[in-house]
């Protein structure tokens, strides 16, 4: 299989770019320039390399390199911002600093005859981020594209099968991004384009039918979709021997649990239990508000339920995980900077100590993974599931959780995702949810005084949740669901729409 390396120089769209590599089903895994030595690229066999972005001055000691021999190994290499200025810095160029002429947003870019922009118009827009820039070429380039502030917006060294880019083409805003990732990949590098979901899914049967012969495996199973697509998969490999603890902590979207058991014990035949703990979970959440209190409670919580239910099953060798790429690299587990500790990498207790953690999905962008389990036969209702926090509707309900509260929210959500149905699957935002507030608001009803809860709609439009726009939706679609929650749910006078984008807000309310 062949492999694009993304080096990465503290780029924020390191992720990106390795996703854009893949869409053309091209194999690309993301390393740190700190973690990866010139004999382990060699040893490796990557086809191309691809250097990231950054945020700081190539000329500034401190700031991140690498050895210079890496343009000399023979293969292919793309430098993006950072990346490009750390290309012509290494090969003898000049960067500086464009002080009154630096650019951020969309900009025009004009491009000149090259292989990287075959099928790329003579001008057309880009997403330019720098405050540095190319102002002398090294020896052997040649400049290849401009803007009307950057000089250099573009170069390359045919002969040595270099090329730079000041833009970043990973982002949705460079209009030709893709067509100039393929043409790196396809007609610089000569990759096949060999990574697919169905050898993925048939290498990884293979793999773990053979690895994990005589073994029992047991899996945490959330109802998300990471977790459900290892299920599955792991299921075609090892059958009965994959045993799924699924804690339901009353904490899950109406009817969410039942459909997490029916759709794995009926249509898939897994051996799954399912703990019903609402109780316990609400009872060790009494009297919090702090938002970040909430999340510990239930992670050590889940953990506690999760160990019990472990240990009754008994003769468990290994522990499986629904990792995914992201966790792995925002984890600094893999070659990356620590970004956030995610739970599922490494994180459960070593006193459980199984002999392995296996992690079938720990190479796949979240993408991918809906992919996989399409190919499986998984229910698109839950393979395109609305991205959902791990401590569930507790960080949807501001202030204290309580069996009431946590009732009305799960009403007003049902509600509130019916009437999104009704508007098509294309025309639904990447994220919608309601939030149940702690405030509470005068109301009419039948003459009588109201006196309930005030309840708020979120909904965004995302690429890649980095950034989100709010959600335009149609006046009379809010209307309607504004009339069905304060009619149908009683103990809710109030509806209310966030339209906060991120930044300055994030997704979520806590």
């Amino acid at each position: 299989m062949d492999k694009i390396l993304v080096l990465d120089f503290g780029g924020q769209y390191n992720q990106l770019i390795a996703r854009r590599v893949r869409e053309q089903h091209v194999y690309a895994e993301i390393r740190s320039c700190k973690r990866i030595t010139i004999e382990e690229i060699k040893n490796i066999g990557y086809k191309g390399i691809i250097f990231t972005g950054g945020p700081n001055s190539v000329y500034d000691p401190a700031s991140p390199t690498f050895d210079k021999k890496v343009l000399e190994l023979g293969i292919p290499v793309l430098g993006i911002c950072y990346g490009a200025q750390l290309i012509a810095h290494l090969s003898g160029g000049k960067v500086e600093s464009a002080k009154n002429s630096s650019e951020y947003g969309k900009t025009d870019v004009y491009v000149e005859k090259d292989v990287l922009f075959e099928g790329v118009p003579e001008n057309s827009v880009c997403w330019m981020s720098h405050t540095d820039y190319i102002s002398e070429l090294p020896a052997g380039f040649e400049r290849t594209a401009y803007t009307d502030k950057c000089p250099c917006a573009a170069m390359s060294c045919t002969d040595r099968k270099i090329y730079a880019v000041q833009f970043h083409p990973e982002v949705t805003h460079t209009e030709f991004g893709k067509q100039m990732f393929a043409n790196f990949v396809f007609k610089v590098c000569g990759c096949e384009a060999d990574w697919t979901m169905d050898d993925f899914i048939e290498r990884s049967v293979e793999k773990y039918r053979a690895e994990l012969t005589g073994k029992n495996v047991l899996l945490a199973l959330s109802g998300g979709v990471d977790s459900s697509v290892t299920a599955v998969l792991l299921h075609r490999a090892i059958g009965d021997r994959l045993k799924c603890v699924f804690v339901d902590h009353g904490l899950l979207r109406k009817d969410e649990g039942d459909f997490v058991e029916n759709t794995f014990k009926g249509k898939f035949g897994l051996n799954m239990v399912r703990v019903n703990a609402q109780s316990e979970f609400l009872s060790k959440l009494a009297g919090v508000t702090e938002p970040e209190t909430k999340r510990k409670i239930i992670g050590e919580e889940f953990i506690r339920v999760f160990e019990r239910e472990a240990r009754s099953l008994g003769n468990i060798q290994v522990l499986a995980q629904g990792t995914i790429y992201p966790d792995v690299i925002e984890s600094g587990k893999d070659d990356s900077s620590t970004i956030k500790s995610h739970h599922n990498v490494g994180g459960l207790p070593d006193v459980m100590a199984f002999e392995a953690i296996c992690e079938p999905l720990r190479d796949l962008f979240k993408d991918e993974v809906r992919e996989v389990g399409v190919k499986l036969g998984i229910p698109a209702k839950l393979v395109y599931r609305q991205p959902f926090p791990g401590p569930g509707l507790a960080v949807r309900i501001i202030g204290e959780i309580t069996e009431e509260k946590l009732n009305l929210l799960k009403e007003a959500d049902a509600v509130f995702r019916e009437e999104i149905d009704q508007l098509g699957f294309e025309k639904a935002p990447n994220q919608y949810f309601a939030v149940l507030t702690n405030s509470r608001a005068v109301g009419v009803m039948g003459d009588a005084r109201t006196y309930g809860y005030t309840v708020a709609l979120r909904a965004v439009d995302t690429d890649d949740f980095m950034t989100a726009e709010w959600t335009r939706l149609p006046f009379e679609s809010l209307a309607e669901i504004s009339r069905r929650i304060t009619n149908e749910v009683k103990g809710i006078s109030r509806v209310v729409y966030d339209i906060t984008s991120k930044p300055p807000g994030t997704v979520e309310w806590e």
